[in-house]
């Protein structure tokens, strides 16, 4: 069967997504308006994002004033854990959507008094594949993954790595007990992307935390 000659064919995922990045721009613009510094945390479910997020409070709690906004298919779980470190939280339930995009931010940003903070932190629906195609209006992309993850869990999901500007490599406490060879993952990093930085820390420790947060805020 033949198309129709005046048939004109739309394709929906490109025109989500130039309508996810208008948003984020303007989301961009809105942070920016109240100098406020953005932080969208990519990573599986698992990788420590939410305790990577516990650990880097403890050190800046009460030094900034921090808003976290918290991604996930359903539940309170991570934002409540997030609260009783006595900042801000919001969560985001996703349903059956495997990210978080621009419009959900909008939508939080529009609603809510920014000139009460200095920091937002976007904690992502835990997925290293769907974040690739939402920006989100962020200063930084940082991408956790975990040594529990396997040694190749970088190379398998390159795109994320290209797209962010910081990597995380999460539960080093485990290596002495892991068959794990962190420079080879340090290495498919930078290969993936030159410009990404990486750090190798463990939340739980609160190993290399310090030097994480002093990049994120360079």
């Amino acid at each position: 069967m033949q198309p129709e000659k005046n048939l004109k064919v739309i394709d929906l995922n490109e025109n989500l997504i130039e309508h996810n990045e208008f948003l984020a721009e303007q989301n961009k613009e809105t942070f920016s308006k109240y100098d406020i510094k953005t932080f969208d945390i990519v990573g599986a479910i698992g990788a420590g994002k939410t305790s990577l997020l516990e650990a880097i409070i403890d050190k800046i709690e009460g030094k900034k004033r921090i808003l976290v906004i918290n991604g996930d298919v359903t539940s309170r779980i991570d934002a409540n854990r997030i609260s009783a470190h006595g900042v801000k939280t919001i969560q985001i339930n996703t349903g059956r959507e495997c990210a978080l995009n621009a419009y959900h931010i909008s939508r939080v940003i529009k609603n809510f008094d920014l000139s009460k903070f200095d920091i937002v932190f976007i904690e992502n629906v835990g997925n290293l594949i769907c974040p690739s195609d939402f920006i989100l209006g962020a200063d930084k992309r940082v991408v956790v993954v975990s040594v529990t993850e396997g040694e190749w869990v970088i190379q398998k999901h390159p795109l994320l790595f290209k797209l962010s500007d910081i990597a995380v490599i999460n539960k080093i406490d485990l290596l002495d007990i892991l068959d794990i060879n962190l420079e080879s993952m340090i290495n498919d990093a930078k290969q993936i992307n030159p410009n990404i930085q990486v750090f190798p820390v463990s939340a739980k420790t609160r190993t290399n935390i310090d030097d994480l947060i002093k990049t994120m805020f360079a």
